[in-house]
């Protein structure tokens, strides 16, 4: 029997204690956004530290301003040192009484769609972060030692916006680089093809106040006659675009770049239905820039989205006045090599633009990262494509995401490498939402997966 095949059977024998220890670790409510659980997610963190120390990883917890990061070495050597990178932390729960089961108390359900786990962080991300250590698990009990080269970062604020994470990688850049990272939390295509992302669009947040008058106005006394800052507001954002869905802000498009053939051609073979895809939300038309196709929309073109509007008199009943204030809430997501902090410069300088001159307008940001684009000429990408697509039985998908996810960006930037971004979580599986599973063939096909990768690789 080949080596391959002897870590996937072991993987396979293994997988009641895989589940076992699944759920031990599901239990932990790691929930990195509330205070109050600033002990379990220390607790997450040290009973994972332990897994990888009892697998024979040089591991330590690594404290930092906020939640602990963990970071694990095996021993040096290889054909290409690889990282790999996942977050323990998880959502909060809210709003609990739509959960149908508690859930930190995880179990095996049976659904039409086979069996799943179910609990909060059964996809996002522990579930999948888990498919790294039991492949490592295996390898070792079929090898008798880890891959060598191998360095894992796994992180504990990622659901709070990593604010340690690119301190941490500037402090310890050295010691983290390798020839490639692997970032499990994403998931499969929508049809259930194993895919790997190659492009995340970047994002910009800003949050404006818009202040007219000192106080609250009637309608009747001074409608007509008083600046009214919602309308100031929505006449401003809605010139941001044209009749063509196409931003007008100065200097937007540069940087965006068009899709190759290659990947176009790709992306048409996945037969991506918009229809339906919008369906699922209770809408049926596509709308968007004029010319571009569906997927081209949602993965590789910028958008500019309004978030939130509040102001004047919202609460019950009516009541007839001119506020005082007015503030909103908008994004851009990014593509190609768009600069974040130039697009901020242009979105406020059209805002002030529009404020009369007896009016005033603040700014709040909210993040601001670049697009990610991985160079797949790499061979491992290639390598990886065809193990994922020998285990899954169908070819492999090079996709796109249209959210963000930064620390691509970062491993880019910081580190100087390409990220393979694979994961094999659904679209059904409600993460950030009440109810989160992820399907035990998931998890299962998941860590064949990382073993035949690390086979290819190695």
């Amino acid at each position: 029997m080949a080596e391959l095949d002897k870590v996937l059977a072991q993987l396979d024998a293994n997988l009641p204690q895989a589940l076992d220890r699944l759920m031990e670790f599901l239990r932990i409510p790691s929930v990195s956004t509330d205070p109050a659980h600033k002990g379990d997610v220390r607790q997450a963190a040290v009973w994972l530290c332990d897994q990888l120390q009892e697998l024979g990883f040089d591991a330590s917890i690594r404290d930092t301003e906020g939640h602990p990061m963990i970071v694990a070495h095996s021993a040096p050597g290889g054909s290409r040192p690889i990282l790999f990178y996942g977050h323990y932390d998880v959502q909060p729960v809210d709003p609990l009484e739509l959960w149908n089961t508690p859930p930190f108390e995880p179990r095996i359900e049976d659904t039409p769609d086979g069996q799943v786990i179910r609990a909060r962080g059964a996809s996002d991300d522990k579930g999948q972060l888990m498919t790294f250590v039991e492949t490592f698990r295996a390898w070792r009990d079929v090898h008798g030692a880890l891959p060598p080269g191998l360095v894992l970062l796994f992180e504990g604020e990622e659901e709070s916006g990593s604010p340690s994470l690119r301190p941490f990688l500037h402090e310890n850049a050295e010691e983290l680089k390798a020839s490639i990272a692997m970032i499990c939390d994403t998931s499969m295509y929508a049809d259930g093809r194993p895919a790997i992302t190659t492009q995340l669009r970047g994002l910009v947040g800003e949050e404006i106040t818009l202040r007219a008058a000192d106080r609250d106005l009637h309608s009747g006394s001074f409608g007509g006659l008083a600046a009214n800052p919602i309308q100031v507001l929505v006449n401003a954002l809605s010139s941001i675009k044209d009749a063509d869905g196409r931003v007008t802000l100065p200097g937007f498009y540069d940087g965006v770049e068009d899709l190759t053939n290659e990947l176009r051609a790709d992306w048409e073979d996945l037969r991506f239905d918009a229809a339906e895809f919008l369906s699922r939300v209770g809408l049926g038309q596509p709308i968007g820039e004029r010319g571009r196709t569906a997927l081209e929309m949602v993965w590789n073109r910028p958008t500019f989205e309004i978030n939130g509007i509040t102001g004047g008199y919202t609460g019950d009943g009516f009541k007839t006045v001119l506020p005082g204030e007015a503030r909103a809430k908008v994004s851009f997501r990014l593509t190609g090599t768009q600069n974040p902090e130039r697009i901020r410069d242009a979105f406020r300088a059209h805002i002030e633009s529009h404020v009369p001159a007896d009016c005033s307008v603040s700014f709040a940001s909210h993040g601001a990262s670049p697009a990610s684009r991985m160079d797949i000429s790499d061979p491992a990408f290639a390598a990886a494509k065809a193990a994922l697509g020998a285990e899954w039985g169908r070819e492999a998908a090079y996709i796109g995401a249209g959210g963000s996810i930064p620390i691509a960006g970062d491993f880019k930037e910081i580190l100087g490498m390409d990220s393979m971004l694979i994961g094999f979580a659904k679209d059904d599986d409600r993460i950030h939402s009440p109810n989160e599973k992820y399907n035990v063939e998931s998890f299962s096909k998941g860590m064949h997966s990382w073993a035949r990768i690390l086979d290819a690789l190695s």
